[in-house]
């Protein structure tokens, strides 16, 4: 048993300088905490970048306990949509750590502050555009894949709008875009539904009843 605990040990003090480390590339803008999922009651063992405002010493969260019930749950859940306590919009990734017996000891999860970047994506995308064809004139030329191309560009930039992602778009939200896009015509492209369905994290039937 003692020494389980102190292979146990070394796992989280591994996992500790990772969490140091991600922290410290990307500072300001992605929370990074460690949870030591053995004592769920005081799960964070470490934390850099606070960005929700957690403190060493708290509890474990939701996903950390459905770890600890369940030695299948998937090892990683990757750029799911978040949220910090004060509403700033997340974007997460959470990284499950065995021990040597096929349990759930840690869990490695990075919290990235979208808020800061949504603008950022908004404004790079207004400076790489180019004017428009005059009225008339055919096009120079049509790249390999164009319409999706521009349906992608056209929901990410409506989400940076609010300072946020397209998965992370809030229901009523999604159905305005979603209606507006068939409005615009988009819905005429091949694989057009399915396309704005994996953009926005929501099913085919789902971007369909949001047309009507």
């Amino acid at each position: 048993m003692a020494a389980e605990n102190a292979d146990d040990e070394h796992l989280l003090g591994v996992a500790e300088k990772i969490a140091m480390a991600l922290g410290r590339m990307f500072p300001g803008i992605c929370e990074v905490v460690l949870h030591d999922l053995r004592d769920p009651a005081h799960a964070v063992r470490a934390i850099e970048n606070n960005l929700s405002g957690r403190q060493v010493g708290d509890s474990a969260t939701e996903l950390g306990l459905a770890r600890i019930a369940d030695p299948d749950y998937p090892g990683v859940i990757q750029n799911y949509a978040n949220r910090f306590p004060d509403g700033r919009p997340a974007k997460s990734t959470s990284i499950g750590i065995k021990n040597a017996a096929g349990e759930y000891i840690a869990a490695l999860c990075l919290n990235l502050d979208v808020s800061t970047l949504s603008p950022v994506t908004l404004a790079l995308t207004k400076l790489v555009a180019t004017d428009p064809e005059h009225p008339g004139e055919t096009p120079l030329e049509t790249l390999r894949d164009r319409t999706r191309r521009e349906l992608r560009e056209v929901v990410e930039t409506a989400a940076a709008e609010r300072s946020t992602t397209p998965r992370a778009l809030s229901r009523e939200a999604k159905r305005d875009l979603i209606r507006r896009l068939y409005e615009d015509g988009y819905f005429d492209s091949r694989n057009a539904a399915q396309t704005i369905a994996d953009l926005l994290g929501i099913s085919r039937a789902s971007v369909y009843a949001y047309t009507k």
